[in-house]
């Protein structure tokens, strides 16, 4: 099985939830670029569990560089990232994998594993494992900001609660826009009681979000199968919990005449400019110079503190189980670094493979 994202830039990651580690290596990270530890462990604390809305797990997640590293600078060799794991509770999860959690993957890595994987927390397609996709990010991001792309997200929507698009540059303006991850603080209020009525009532809510990229350089991406859209949607769809995602308007779409959802084209003194309000930042798979909207729907959490029907597979009878460990009530707030994360990766390797930089 494999866990590689990216093809000349490329990010494999590895470990599982309650194992004693989790980690990235990064293939492909060109020479001489610096490391700036505190931007690493910033973005470390923004996805770590044990803050806001999240799981109460605690982990530290302070990132060691293996290898690829000398002088605080990359060497062009592969970047080992490790990431210990110091809260694991592995008693949690007794239960497996006689009683399978409904909405998980215990039952069909179990029988894809024949018997043999560590299915604790999840094991190795945990989230937990987005640790070290969100340190990789950290370390690659420089490429990008020297093209002066800007990637920013936020939670857009949860449960009925919903937030305008996020702006650059704005940090959290409220306790509980920091605890939602929300940019928009009457929204985060609303989303942070929401929530909490929940946790109240041992449930959960899904959630969604929302990402602006600006900054592209034209003609970034690939034709087809590897466009701006097919490459970013692949990979978001692989984040834990992702239900959907749409670009743009998405499927409002279908609502829209083609005179209103088009676009033109204008002269300006830097080159023809795309002046449209449906953020159509790619076109055929390639950056337009206009943002690019993107929305990442997530489920509801399925590990809810309340019995959900199972089988014991010893016995093939109906039973029931409970998971007690520690969870997130609701996937966006720390799904917003594990999204800005990904695509800082996708974005990376097409920078790389159409030459926009140096590899």
């Amino acid at each position: 099985m494999r866990m590689r994202l990216g093809e000349q830039l490329a990010v494999t990651l590895f470990g599982t939830s309650h194992g004693p580690c989790v980690g990235a290596l990064i293939e492909g990270m060109p020479s001489g670029i610096s490391i700036d530890r505190t931007a690493i462990q910033t973005s470390m604390d923004a996805r770590r569990p044990g803050a806001g809305l999240g799981s109460k797990r605690q982990e530290s997640d302070e990132v060691r560089l293996a290898s690829g590293i000398h002088n605080e600078q990359t060497t062009g060799q592969p970047v080992l990232i490790e990431i210990a794991n110091a809260d694991a509770r592995s008693s949690d999860y007794s239960f497996l994998p006689d009683r399978p959690r409904p909405a998980h993957q215990d039952l069909p890595m179990h029988v894809r594993s024949h018997g043999h994987a560590d299915l604790s927390g999840g094991g190795s397609s945990s989230a937990r494992l987005t640790a070290g996709l969100v340190a990789a990010a950290a370390i690659v991001r420089p490429l990008l900001d020297g093209l002066g792309v800007q990637v920013t997200a936020h939670v857009g929507a949860m449960g009925p609660h919903e937030a305008p698009l996020p702006a650059h540059g704005r940090t959290w303006p409220t306790a509980s826009a920091a605890m939602a991850r929300c940019q928009d603080a009457d929204a985060a209020e609303a989303m942070v009681n929401h929530v909490e009525s929940l946790k109240r009532e041992r449930d959960s809510v899904g959630s969604r979000v929302d990402m602006v990229i600006s900054g592209l350089p034209m003609g970034l991406g690939e034709p087809w199968f590897d466009g701006l859209e097919p490459a970013l949607g692949r990979a978001l769809l692989a984040v834990p919990g992702a239900r959907a995602v749409e670009f743009g308007q998405g499927t409002a779409a279908l609502r829209v005449k083609g005179t209103a959802h088009h676009g033109g084209w204008h002269p300006t003194e830097d080159g023809p400019e795309l002046r449209t309000d449906i953020s159509e930042g790619a076109l055929g798979g390639m950056a337009s110079e206009a943002d690019l909207v993107v929305r990442l729907t997530l489920k509801p959490p399925s590990s809810i503190p309340q019995p959900m029907p199972t089988v014991e597979l010893s016995t093939g009878e109906a039973s029931s189980v409970t998971v007690k460990g520690r969870h997130d009530p609701v996937l966006g707030p720390r799904g917003v670094a594990v999204v800005e994360a990904m695509a800082v990766v996708v974005l990376t390797d097409l920078a790389l493979r159409g030459g926009y930089i140096d590899g």
